[in-house]
């Protein structure tokens, strides 16, 4: 969540834990983690070891990578279109005192556990941007990038092997549809299982 003055709040986990395994997982996976290589930051000073909730520079949050910009309150076709998780919902975004308050709250309070499937830096993004939070046990968190996985998965395995034997192309459109479908239902802006919630009621729940 951008701050303004080049500072940026983020939810992140340390350098080669993305996964918290400890193990190879957790440099395969991109992660939302700051770089360990470079030289202290100027600005931030020494955050390889930084985890949960923190502020940084906009140079230490990227990490050399590129800036994307998510979208909020899309359109159903426009969402189909973005084949790739994590780009963009159907959720509308709260004002900007609203994101703020809530980024800022969670800096001094925390935002749980970091999991990469289940509370993740884009579950942050986009509680703080909404205000949506899943209500039920059994979930894969907020993210589209979990979303899409789990919709890759469920489109491979769903899909009817005939179509294996008699057309690898309809078994591309059968599986690409599905995939389509997944992603679509399970947007935190068409999902049922999720309650608007208040950030201090949100720190406050054990």
């Amino acid at each position: 969540i951008y701050t303004g003055d080049g500072k940026v709040i983020h939810f992140t986990r340390a350098a080669d834990q993305e996964v918290g395994t400890g193990t190879f997982l957790d440099r395969i996976l991109l992660s939302s983690s700051l770089s360990h290589t470079r030289n202290p930051c100027e600005k931030c000073g020494d955050l390889s070891a930084a985890s949960g909730v923190i502020i940084s520079c906009l140079d230490c949050f990227l990490s050399g990578g590129e800036l994307y910009r998510f979208e909020y309150e899309v359109t159903p076709a426009f969402f189909i279109a973005k084949a790739r998780g994590g780009t963009c919902t159907l959720a509308k975004s709260d004002t900007p005192e609203e994101v703020l308050h809530r980024a800022t709250y969670l800096l001094q309070n925390g935002f749980g556990i970091y999991h990469i499937f289940k509370n993740n830096c884009e579950d942050f993004a986009i509680y703080c941007k909404t205000g949506l939070l899943v209500i039920t046990n059994i979930s894969v968190g907020r993210s589209g990038q979990a979303a899409s996985f789990v919709a890759a998965a469920t489109a491979v395995v769903s899909s009817p092997l005939r179509f294996l034997t008699t057309s690898f192309s309809g078994l591309a459109v059968v599986a690409g549809g599905m995939y389509c479908v997944s992603r679509y239902v399970a947007d935190i802006g068409m999902r049922r299982d999720v309650e608007k919630i208040p950030v201090e009621r949100l720190v406050a729940r054990p």
